[in-house]
């Protein structure tokens, strides 16, 4: 099967997001009137799909919604962003997990509940080993049961399958999968956060395997000799929802695509420039040749 195609299976949380645009987050106790309201597919799992399937990447969603309007549109919703929803179970008497996302001043803060995320459990990952063990790249974040990433992580570990960790929250994170992981790819807040030294020190324990994203500065990894800052794009933020699960698609597209990793980091701080371009996590993912083309143009 893996002669057939590259394909990328993403594990992980769908979820609808809930949209307020305010002009100041309110203070406790505080009611203020919204700028503006939308509801938006996302899901840090399905995010991440998303973005490596719009790049034509060939993609396996892993996951669990409701029995609800929310579960049905954001199926359909991966169905039509060409995702492989085979493996999409939905949980009866189970919401679809919702992001309550408030947007102020270009930034986010962002409240998650869980609902059927957290129905993915270690027998439905067993019972998918031969799905998993097929794939080329296994990309998986943190917003589902921490048993469930230790499964999917042990049997990639077992069948050599390359996996992309997102540690994403953070305080989900066992230190001891980093001897299992290929990748693990935080943000400076959650680096900090996961191994309580400086970010520098954390990368020179990790080389080429921990790559710290910098938001529009990029984001850098330590080759064994030499600290290696990709540098970012220039972008006009309008909703940065969503960016590092581009960057996190676009770089599982590229390392199955050979892309060497300063390349394929690269092409993944592109992808993510472009997509805070546009409101909403999904909205923005680029197309394969609009990554290019800015690449082009930079250079």
């Amino acid at each position: 099967m893996k002669g057939m195609s590259i394909l990328i299976t993403v594990v992980g949380s769908i979820n609808m997001d809930l949209i307020v645009k305010v002009k100041n987050i309110p203070v406790q106790g505080e009611t203020i009137l919204g700028q503006e309201f939308a509801t938006s597919p996302g899901g840090k799992g399905a995010n991440q799909a998303v973005a490596a399937a719009r790049l034509d990447g060939d993609v396996r969603m892993i996951g669990c919604v409701g029995e609800d309007v929310f579960g049905s549109e954001l199926k359909s919703h991966l169905h039509y962003e060409n995702v492989n929803v085979s493996n999409i179970r939905n949980v009866p008497n189970t919401s679809t997990g919702v992001a309550n996302v408030i947007i102020s001043n270009n930034d986010n803060r962002i409240i998650v509940v869980p609902g059927a995320n957290y129905e993915l459990k270690k027998a439905a990952i067993t019972a998918l080993k031969d799905t998993i063990s097929y794939s080329n790249m296994v990309v998986i974040q943190l917003e589902i049961l921490p048993e469930t990433v230790q499964t999917v992580v042990e049997i990639c570990h077992e069948k050599n399958v390359p996996i992309i960790l997102n540690p994403a929250p953070a305080e989900h994170f066992d230190k001891q999968l980093m001897s299992k992981i290929n990748f693990l790819t935080p943000n400076e807040n959650e680096c900090r956060q996961i191994f309580n030294m400086e970010m520098k020190d954390a990368l020179e324990m990790y080389p080429n395997q921990l790559i710290v994203t910098l938001g529009k500065e990029g984001a850098q990894y330590f080759d064994g000799q030499n600290h290696v800052k990709i540098s970012g794009f220039p972008t006009k933020a309008i909703d940065t929802t969503g960016a590092g699960d581009t960057f996190n698609g676009a770089l599982a597209f590229a390392l199955v695509n050979k892309y060497d990793l300063s390349d394929a980091v690269l092409f993944a701080n592109a992808a993510a420039s472009l997509s805070v371009e546009k409101q909403g996590a999904q909205t923005g993912m680029p197309k394969k040749e609009d990554v290019e083309k800015r690449i082009a143009f930079s250079g």
